[in-house]
């Protein structure tokens, strides 16, 4: 279930922050991008509740990468 959250939610978080970006110019996206910001954290979390481990971005703010670059390998076929 943790990768199943991380699957859904990783990639909204990185769709928002993209969506963010283009906002700037188009109020109306802000809100979509704010929307996929909270969900995909939400589904983080959810994520780790499930594998009773906190994410070890708290103690280290470069685990966040760690989570993208895990789900740009299991896209591509190498996770």
């Amino acid at each position: 279930m943790n990768r199943v959250c991380h699957t859904v939610g990783i990639p909204l978080i990185v769709v928002s922050i993209v969506l963010a970006a283009v906002a700037i110019p188009v109020a109306a996206l802000r809100p979509v991008a704010a929307i996929a910001f909270a969900a995909g954290w939400v589904f983080q979390f959810i994520g780790h509740a499930f594998e009773r481990k906190p994410p070890e971005f708290l103690k280290d703010w470069r685990f966040l990468f760690v989570g993208l670059r895990w789900w740009l390998a299991k896209i591509s076929g190498k996770a």
